[in-house]
């Protein structure tokens, strides 16, 4: 029978290595936030216009609009991005609207920070609507630090009520 103090020693070495995961996790990945953007097409405007949303995002993005008809177009001018804080006042809500658009034609709204790149397409013909979305995660050393704490929690975790018997 392990006796109280081996108890309390690994109890306190497998807080020890939560709490080492946290940390690697808060520095590789940073306190960040991102979130799928949802493109639509705004039928309150007096122009064909688009809106892109985002819920969560943090830190603060760039969105940057492109068009399959006019590859290499600059949309800045005919385009309106807003943030907006949430109400936990950390993340920000993004709002990026896309004026004239043409139809028959697949508009991309890419919103992206270091840490992650968000894209929402969206095809607008005569008849039909069709949207794709897909999330990019950009920085490889957050990702390999997710992986670690992970994998050393799972090889570690399970070992301690055995350590604790002996």
């Amino acid at each position: 029978m392990a006796s109280l103090g081996q108890i309390l020693f690994w109890s306190i070495i497998s807080i020890i290595i939560i709490l080492a995961g946290a940390i690697a996790l808060i520095i590789g990945f940073g306190i960040s936030a991102f979130s799928m953007p949802e493109v639509n097409v705004d039928y309150n405007a007096s122009s064909e216009t688009l809106r892109c949303e985002a819920p969560r995002w943090f830190p603060q993005p760039t969105v940057v609009w492109a068009s399959q008809v006019d590859q290499g177009a600059n949309f800045s001018e005919v385009s309106n991005t807003s943030f907006e804080l949430n109400s936990e006042n950390v993340t920000m809500k993004v709002v990026s609207v896309l004026y004239n658009v043409t139809i028959n034609n697949t508009y991309s709204c890419m919103i992206e920070n270091d840490i992650a790149k968000a894209t929402g397409d969206i095809k607008v013909t005569e008849s039909e609507i069709k949207r794709r979305s897909h999330l990019q995660l950009l920085n490889s050393k957050a990702s390999l630090c997710v992986s670690s704490f992970f994998a050393i929690s799972w090889a570690l975790l399970p070992l301690t009520p055995y350590l604790m018997l002996k």
